[in-house]
């Protein structure tokens, strides 16, 4: 038998590179694939009808009147809107971010029950692109931006 010559074996190890690191990738997208959580929002959800076999998010703005505080001071019911005329209702059993209000933006994380309720396990409330931190509002200061010329 004859040696394996060198050009031949730089190919033959240049594959089995190519081949663990395809299957790298693989193994570490099997291995997130639970953890991965798609985004709808109402008009998704009123179009596409309800994913009930995994978690997913949802987001849009919280409808005013539609917060409603359980007697045990930790479930929450509220109605999720956007500028269609879906909504979809959400139960979230937990504390809620300091943002957290009504006419205000939200992304819950959780599962759709049959009857159409979103059961969140956590949910994360946006600020406007006019934001400004407690700090700054007590102060009365404004944020002001430069721009470079």
């Amino acid at each position: 038998m004859s040696a394996i010559k060198a050009k031949n074996q730089r190919l033959v190890l240049l594959m089995l590179a190519a081949a663990a690191v395809i299957a790298a990738v693989l193994l570490g997208m099997w291995g997130l694939r639970d953890n991965a959580a798609f985004f709808y929002a109402p008009a998704d959800v009123a179009r596409k009808g309800v994913p009930l076999e995994r978690n997913v998010r949802i987001g849009g703005m919280v409808k005013a009147g539609s917060v409603k505080r359980a007697p045990d001071g930790v479930t929450i019911d509220f109605v999720v809107g956007d500028e269609t005329p879906a909504t979809i209702p959400v139960r979230f059993a937990g504390i809620a971010p300091d943002l957290f209000k009504e006419n205000s933006g939200v992304v819950a994380e959780g599962r759709f029950q049959p009857s159409g309720l979103f059961v969140a396990d956590e949910i994360l409330a946006k600020h406007d692109e006019n934001y400004m931190p407690p700090e700054l509002a007590r102060d009365g200061s404004k944020h002001k931006t430069e721009t470079l010329r």
